[in-house]
Order: structure tokens, then sequence, then C-alpha cells
């Protein structure tokens, strides 16, 4: 585990679940159900060969659309025995329905998660201040540090900034995942608050650190774990020409791992590499051979290895 420290720009490193987090994807066997033994089998390897100090479960990278409540709490108990004693485990519990947002978070804080992400409620396009309710009673309900997940184009609304802004007077609300794609935006609100912005899109890690971010929540992390965490830590020790460098060698992945959606290239790259990742749940799809192809040269460029 990571140890907090100022950086050299003078910035409190205020890292509640460290820097590198990634949105791990859920395993599951040939006919579709859920892999627990794989599930510990990859929690392992990205801590230890990857080096996450946080994984989140039961994101949308993890199939929470198509995962059911009792899987989402078996797959939390198995990552956090797992790995819990040297990663913090953070529990997808966002929903639609605050009613059983609140449910799931329950469940997640009785599974020994160490913290939630709470998306925005999606498709009903709820107004700011029916965010501002939702995310506060889920907050008032669990006893765990939440991160918010600001993603408008899924979502189909932004946590405005002032809504942001009156969530970070709540206790428990501590961070965002931040995948807004607006750094103007995100710069206000760092500035404005002591929320701690982990960088929801892969390409913007570096960009969305010098305007206040504290780490990422990554996809493409599955395999750019230590180099980004690397990247992270050179922004940290002021050598941007290092960090910068690490950025445009990783830019192929970071943005190679999103030419479909991105858990059907992670599940297609762990499984040539002979990892727990297994096939996707309807509605997705598994990757194509052509797709596989493109994600290779996508590794390769990035100096990584993707096994025939």
């Amino acid at each position: 585990m990571t140890h907090d420290h100022p950086d050299t720009l003078g910035r409190a490193a205020s890292r509640p679940f460290g820097r590198l987090l990634t949105a791990m994807v859920t395993p599951l066997h040939p006919d579709g159900s859920l892999d627990l033994d794989g599930a510990a089998r990859l929690a392992n390897h990205l801590v230890e060969e990857q080096g996450n100090d946080a994984l989140v479960v039961n994101g949308t990278t993890g199939e929470s659309p198509t995962t059911t409540d009792a899987e989402k709490e078996h797959l939390i108990r198995v990552v956090v025995e797992t790995v819990g004693d040297r990663a913090k485990v953070v529990a997808g519990v966002g929903t639609n329905d605050t009613r059983h947002t609140i449910e799931l978070a329950a469940a997640a804080e009785k599974a020994g998660a160490h913290g939630l992400l709470v998306v925005t409620p999606y498709y009903n396009k709820p107004p700011q201040a029916g965010l501002l309710r939702h995310f506060t009673a889920v907050a008032d309900a669990s006893g765990l540090p939440v991160m918010l997940y600001d993603i408008p184009h899924r979502a189909g609304v932004p946590i405005e900034t002032e809504t942001l802004v009156r969530l970070a007077e709540h206790g428990r609300i501590v961070a965002v995942k931040d995948a807004k794609g607006d750094l103007t935006a995100s710069s206000w609100v760092t500035s404005r608050t002591s929320l701690a912005f982990y960088c929801g899109e892969d390409s913007l890690t570096l960009p969305a650190l010098a305007v206040g971010a504290v780490g990422v929540v990554g996809t493409s992390t599955h395999f750019t774990g230590v180099q980004t965490q690397r990247m992270i830590r050179a922004y940290d020790a002021g050598d941007t020409a290092t960090a910068l460098a690490l950025h445009r060698r990783l830019l192929p992945l970071y943005t190679g791992i999103f030419r479909t959606q991105g858990t059907i290239l992670v599940k297609a790259g762990l499984a040539a590499k002979g990892l727990p990742a297994g096939p996707v749940r309807p509605p997705l799809v598994d990757a194509t051979a052509g797709q596989l192809a493109q994600l290779r040269a996508d590794c390769a460029a990035v100096g990584l290895d993707l096994p025939e």
C-alpha cells in the first residue's frame, strides 16, 4: 500500500483509495456463471503484478448491469478475503433507484467493502436537486466512504459543479471518479473542495493530475498498471518529462481498450494471457478475431506482449 505525502506542488495528496485503482472485470465460467475462484486469482494479479492500490468491483466494467445482487455480494466477499489486507476494495453500488442503491450499499458494507462507488442515476435523468438528494441519502445510510461517479455520456446528466461543491460538505463523500472529460469543471471543483478526484478516462490521467486529480480508476490498467503507477509517481515527484513520456507511450492502449466496449477487450486480453476472464453476458458480445488482433497491435505499440 502507498503512503500519502504532500507532493512537490504543495497540494495535500489526499488519496483515500491510493493512486491506482482498476475497475475489475468479473470473471465468468464458460457457461456464463460467476467464477469466484477466477475473481480471486484476478484480484491477486491486479494487486501483486499490476501495482493497484485498490480495486473497484461491480462497476460497469464488472458488468454490474447484468449481475444479480447476490452475485455482487459474493464477489465483494471473495475479493476482500483475497486482497483486502493489501488493497482497498471499492464496491460499485450505483443504480437509478435510490432505494435499491441503499440496499446494495448496506450489502457491500456487510460484505467487507472499504468504500462505495455511486454512479449518477442513469436513464431517468433526475435534475440536480434529485442528484443531491440521491447521493446524500446513500451517504447518510452507509458508514463507508463514498466515491461519486460522474459520467454524463452514460448517465445522461452531469453532476454540476455547484452540486459537487454541496455534496463535498458531507463527511462520507470523499472522492469523485471523474469521467466528464471537462478539465475546466474538474479544476473548479478541486479548487473549491477537498474531494479526491480520480480520473475516469485512462487517456486523461496525466492532464487530470495537472489540474488537481490524485489518481485514476482505469480499465486498460488491467494491463498497464505498473507503468500507470510509475507515471503518477513521476508526476508527483515533479518529473513531468518522465510522466509525459509514459503518457505518450501508453496512449495506444489507453485509447485502444475502448475501440469497442471496454469490458469486451479487457476480457479478450486477459484470456489471451491465460488469466481469468471468461465470456461477457448479453447484451455485450465477445471480441471478434479482428478486434483481438487489433488489441494485440495496440499492446505491442506500448511494449506489451499479448500471446497468440
